[in-house]
């Protein structure tokens, strides 16, 4: 190891007006290493990192040093030279941006500019640092930026934009940004996030395969340890703005030293949902479903063909259980949720409690609609900004005519707010005024306040810290015990389904490809394709 890191943090210090974001926290990353900065959300690790290249507001307050060991220029001792990147210059960091320094964003789809082609968006960072390279020197940089991070099927479609590509794809053409003028550290922030669990791994493994052929050092910021295992070499757990805990991933695994790391280790999902209740009546079952959409061209609109997005899906569901519904992005999880529901068109059978819904018109509905509720992936996005926590979960009760008068149904609330662990007296706030983790809990409220026998729960986790993900786990277990409810919940993470499934649905392309308890099909899958989920999901190198 060299006796100068590549890049060298001491006392680090981000402050926005009071809020002091990071405390005095020193790093140090090599060349050639994978350091994973781990911790939940509002811990500091992307202010820390967006810190170094100066990207945050102007009235961040940047204190501390980070020295960036020069590549070419040596003293003449022979001693290496460093550049402090916080007390560059502006010109000084534009040099260093993209060149010296690559990073990938959280959100692709928000990072890639919608106006621009593929083409455009990866030919500027080429040309910012390499101003003379010919037009066509810079086209055959694309292409093999391409096909370096395996889009080479997209060489033939430079002129496409980011929204015609797949998260996948977006994800990996940030990355060829990233690395378009080779850098010397790339830094990824929770690059998979929001990615299907197979595409996770793929773009994972394309990471650390660049690293060791281009001698990179990336610093991986991230809340999920089982990526740590798989790709990290050390790790700085991060907490309140602070280094809690700093060593090589085998050391810190195998023996943490301080509380968090060990709380975060322990929220790894895992554990056994509750054993079925004995003789447990069938509460829902759907018979051959289909939903197709009609794929229309020409002037006159006619049907040429049909996304089948559901084809043909058998669904049983008993009181106390939970149907854990896994696959990849479009393989139609979400929308059979929806039509369990009846909230989007389909074809075939639904029973609820053994009467069937799917006849029924939507003025029949109605009442039914009571006993069947739906939590959502997003639950900012699906709660009312204007409407106060208690207006929002009080809506339900006034569309269904439940509690005598305004001062029952404030008690009704303020029990369905205790219920998922949140205080009463929370109801006169507003959501943006909550963490991602409470604003989850209110749609569960809201769900839980008409007291339903079945709750569609669709990816109710995905976007939450591993401590926040592991409580709400927790909660939903106990009130299915509490309650006998009937949970059909969608996700892409299989270790959240085998934490929390009775029995388990795989879906690809619209249909059942394997289904069963939740110990067949973790235990002895049968299709290639659920191996493959299972694979990425659970190896760790």
């Amino acid at each position: 190891m060299p006796d100068t890191p590549l890049l060298n943090i001491r006392n680090l210090t981000v402050a926005f007006g009071k809020t002091e974001a990071v405390r005095g926290i020193s790093l140090q990353i090599v060349r050639g290493e994978m350091l994973a900065l781990v911790g939940e959300s509002g811990s500091g690790k992307s202010v820390s990192a967006l810190s170094l290249l100066r990207l945050l507001p102007e009235y961040a307050r940047i204190g501390g040093k980070a020295w960036l060991e020069e590549s070419v220029a040596k003293t003449t001792d022979h001693r290496p030279q460093t550049t402090d990147l916080l007390h560059l210059p502006e010109s000084g960091l534009q040099a260093i941006r993209g060149k010296r320094i690559g990073i990938i964003f959280q959100e692709p789809m928000t990072s890639l500019n919608p106006l621009h082609t593929i083409e455009k968006q990866l030919a500027e960072i080429i040309t910012l640092h390499q101003p003379l390279l010919p037009p066509a020197k810079v086209r055959e940089r694309i292409c093999e930026l391409l096909e370096m991070v395996e889009l080479g099927m997209l060489t033939a479609r430079l002129s496409a934009y980011p929204h015609e590509l797949s998260g996948g794809q977006r994800q990996r053409v940030m990355i060829a940004m990233a690395l378009a003028n080779t850098p010397d550290l790339l830094i990824a922030d929770e690059p998979t996030t929001a990615l299907d669990v197979t595409v996770q791994a793929t773009i994972l493994n394309l990471i650390r395969e660049l690293q060791k052929k281009l001698g990179m050092a990336v610093l991986l910021i991230t809340h999920d340890l089982t990526i740590v295992q798989r790709l990290a070499d050390s790790i700085a757990v991060m907490q309140h703005g602070e280094i809690v805990e700093y060593g090589s991933v085998k050391q810190v695994i195998a023996a943490p030293q301080h509380p968090y790391t060990r709380e975060l280790l322990a929220s790894v999902p895992s554990g056994d949902p509750a054993p079925l209740p004995g003789g447990a009546e069938e509460v829902l079952r759907a018979e051959k479903l289909k939903v197709y959409f009609p794929i229309r061209r020409g002037m006159l609109g006619r049907v040429k063909d049909y996304v089948k997005a559901v084809d043909g899906v058998d669904v049983r569901l008993r009181t106390g259980e939970t149907l854990g519904v896994v696959g990849e992005s479009g393989s139609g999880k979400t929308t059979l949720g929806l039509a369990l529901l009846r909230l989007t068109a389909s074809e075939g059978g639904i029973f609820l409690d053994g009467e069937p819904v799917h006849t029924l018109s939507t003025g029949q509905l109605r009442p039914k609609r009571r006993a069947m509720q739906f939590v959502f992936q997003d639950p900012f996005s699906s709660l009312n900004p204007r409407m106060s926590v208690g207006q929002i979960i009080g809506e339900g009760l006034r569309a269904h005519g439940l509690g005598a008068d305004k001062a029952e149904r404030q008690l009704m609330i303020g029990q369905a707010l205790a219920d998922v662990g949140l205080a009463p007296e929370m109801m006169d706030r507003y959501p943006h005024e909550f963490s991602g983790g409470q604003r989850q809990r209110i749609g569960i409220a809201r769900a839980l306040v008409l007291s339903p026998r079945l709750i569609v729960l669709d990816e109710p986790t995905s976007a939450l810290d591993v401590s926040t993900q592991s409580a709400i786990l927790k909660m939903l277990k106990n009130l299915q015990q509490e309650r006998g409810l009937g949970f059909v919940f969608i996700s892409h993470d299989l270790r959240v389904i085998k934490a929390i499934s009775h029995s388990v649905l795989v879906m690809q392309n619209g249909k059942v490809v394997e289904s069963g308890t939740r110990a067949e099909v973790f235990g002895a899958p049968k299709e290639e394709y659920t191996r493959r989920l299972i694979t990425a999901a659970f190896e760790v190198r």
